[in-house]
């Protein structure tokens, strides 16, 4: 039986998701702000959550509906049949996000969920099930924007984004969905060598050699929230979990880089962890003594942007990666995540494509750099292609993005302070994105929200289930048998 599921990204993402969800086969694929909505059968609902590469967590929506007010919203969670997911015995948690004038308070909103829940109990039974913030054995998310409200079940638990290979990480760093959502944003598939000459803690690398052999994120993790559900099917899930069907080989090399040999020696054992030491190359060295790669590369990297990590010379920096870049890297092509619109100017290079990402609560940007010999003109006249079609149509998402974020703005003013704002950019000659009402019309309605990572804890002792599983420790995470 198919249903519609929720999948939760980062903005600027969301393209990506889609694409990686239309390969999975979901169907009815809608992309909207920070969410791709699909349908898809039971089996489709695991595959999103172990085969996603750039979903945060997947939601199952119970219901869909419009409330006014506080007690239109315990009303309409009060209508469900609770007994359909939930015991006397069964611990839950409600998570709430909220994006309305008439709900100003997700906490508040979670406690009405819950009393209603609660409440339906005790009217049936007696008693009533427990809440448990950590680890519950159902949770539950709730979504209002303005008033559309939909009411959902997690099936992740713990945000996607904790892969499993992570056994330590150095400051600030790289989300493994966002890394993910960047190299496959620039259409490597593991067709060159891959450099990244700031490794940190090595998520890229890691990511990026997932990436060239199709192996699936989820093979790390312990735990999955809807292997706690009545309707857990663990024969199929086994199925999915030990198919490396789609799997490939990967014939080149990836190197990671860093200065600091404490960065290197975290980014070696989380290498290890993920048993993938025979692709992953992580040397000690500064990326000013970096030289021409013999091979086609590509380099991905994301370097300090001088907010949690403060290099002595932050622009020094820049403009040193930008001498490497033309220097040494040749003929290949390059790409740079990062915040301060003075660092990229430090590069000193023309980007070819401008690509508006968020990394955390930072609005940044990823840039690619393609490296010839000679000069820019030069290559036009030559007849270089410089940008292609695909290039061109991600740049013109940029002024969109933009325009999103000037209607979000608006909508956490006063209505004073936003046409004051309004009325100072139009004296000054800039474009105004759209009035507040405007704004508000424009947002999803129901979806799209912040990322958060309260649920975690789930067991330790990993699948007792499976008959057969990977050994990571011994390879490349191959199948093996007991």
């Amino acid at each position: 039986m198919e249903f519609e599921m929720i999948a939760k990204t980062f903005q600027g993402l969301e393209g990506v998701l889609a694409e990686e969800l239309a390969q999975l086969g979901a169907k009815d694929i809608q992309v909207g702000r920070r969410v791709v909505s699909y349908r898809g059968d039971q089996e489709m609902l695991y595959r999103s959550n172990f085969c996603l590469r750039t979903a945060i967590r997947i939601l199952k929506p119970i219901k869909h509906f419009r409330a006014t007010s506080a007690d239109e919203v315990y009303e309409a969670v009060k209508a469900i049949d609770w007994g359909q997911y939930l015991t006397n015995d069964v611990t839950f948690a409600v998570d709430s996000v909220v994006f309305s004038t008439e709900f100003r308070h997700s906490k508040f909103v979670s406690y009405k969920v819950k009393d209603a829940i609660v409440d339906q109990f005790r009217e049936r039974t007696g008693s009533r099930p427990n809440i448990r913030v950590t680890n519950p054995d159902l949770q539950l998310n709730m979504h209002i924007a303005e008033f559309d409200c939909t009411l959902s079940l997690d099936s992740s638990g713990e945000s996607l984004h904790r892969r499993g290979y992570r056994q330590e990480a150095v400051e600030a760093p790289l989300n493994e969905v966002l890394a993910a959502g960047i190299i496959l944003m620039t259409g490597w598939r593991g067709e060159t060598d891959f450099i990244d000459p700031m490794c940190g803690s090595g998520t890229l690398p890691i990511e990026a050699t997932l990436i060239a052999r199709n192996m699936a994120p989820g093979l790390f993790r312990q735990g999955y929230a809807f292997e706690k559900w009545a309707d857990f099917d663990p024969e199929l899930f086994e199925r999915i979990y030990n198919d490396d069907s789609q799997e490939r080989e990967f014939h080149h090399k990836v190197y990671g880089y860093d200065n600091n040999r404490q960065a290197v020696a975290i980014a070696e054992r989380n290498v290890k962890a993920a048993g993938l030491t025979g692709d992953i190359s992580i040397q000690f060295q500064d990326f000013k003594d970096f030289t021409q790669p013999g091979e086609k590369a590509i380099i991905v990297t994301n370097p300090p942007y001088g907010e949690r990590i403060k290099p002595e010379d932050l622009l020094g920096l820049y403009k040193m990666i930008g001498t490497q870049f033309k220097k040494q890297f040749t003929d290949n092509e390059a790409w740079v995540l990062s915040y301060r619109e003075e660092c990229f100017d430090a590069i000193g290079l023309k980007a070819s494509l401008k690509v508006p990402l968020y990394n955390g609560s930072l609005e940044c940007e990823l840039r690619k750099y393609q490296m010839f010999s000679g000069r820019y003109n030069e290559a036009r006249s030559e007849g270089r292609q410089i940008k292609s079609e695909d290039d061109r149509r991600q740049m013109a998402q940029k002024r969109r993005f933009k325009e999103r974020r000037a209607f979000k703005q608006g909508l956490e003013e006063s209505d004073e302070e936003f046409e004051n704002r309004m009325s100072r950019r139009r004296r000054d000659g800039d474009r105004v994105a759209g009035d507040r009402r405007q704004g508000r019309e424009d947002r999803p309605r129901r979806f799209g929200d912040r990322d958060d990572n309260k649920f975690g804890g789930f067991r330790k002792g990993g699948r007792d289930f499976r008959k057969g599983g990977r050994d990571f420790n011994k390879g490349k995470g191959r199948r093996y048998e007991d």
